[in-house]
């Protein structure tokens, strides 16, 4: 299981013209589901994300978590982050997780981020979505499970 933190000022989706999430400062999680991943992986992967330290903190240092600062998490599923891109000009998504279990661990991830006490909202499971953010710093991180 992969995930790629972006700290964000805002950012939301957008399906056929309709904002369906949106979040103030928090983190932009693209989230990757491979072959192999299962529950234990999922709610680790939400621990990590939680208690990641990427905000600054009074002195500038990057000391606090989104739980830290009262952020929110937008988790958007992205198969793409499963792709095998080591050879030839056209990724592999022979490691992604089927769907019907990528889309079943996307939500006990973000379950678990709701557990831990942290607003999530989410996009909408394989539709065209319409990402937009303001990446703040830039700080973009890439977590793996």
């Amino acid at each position: 299981m992969k995930a790629l933190l972006q700290r964000v000022t805002h950012a939301n989706v957008v399906v056929n013209g309709e904002t369906i999430s949106e979040i103030n400062q928090g983190i932009l999680v693209l989230l990757g589901v491979e072959k192999g991943d299962d529950d234990a992986k999922a709610k680790r992967l939400a621990e990590r994300v939680v208690g990641y330290r990427m905000f600054e903190d009074d002195a500038g240092k990057t000391n606090l978590s989104v739980e830290d600062i009262k952020g929110d998490i937008l988790v958007v599923s992205q198969f793409t982050l499963a792709a095998d891109t080591k050879k030839g000009r056209r990724p592999s998504f022979s490691n992604a997780a089927l769907p019907e279990e990528a889309d079943r661990l996307y939500q006990v991830f973000v379950e678990k981020v709701k557990e831990l006490g942290i607003p999530a909202q989410t996009g909408q499971f394989q539709a065209d979505m319409k990402v937009n953010l303001l990446n703040d710093g830039p700080m973009t991180f890439w977590l793996e499970i």
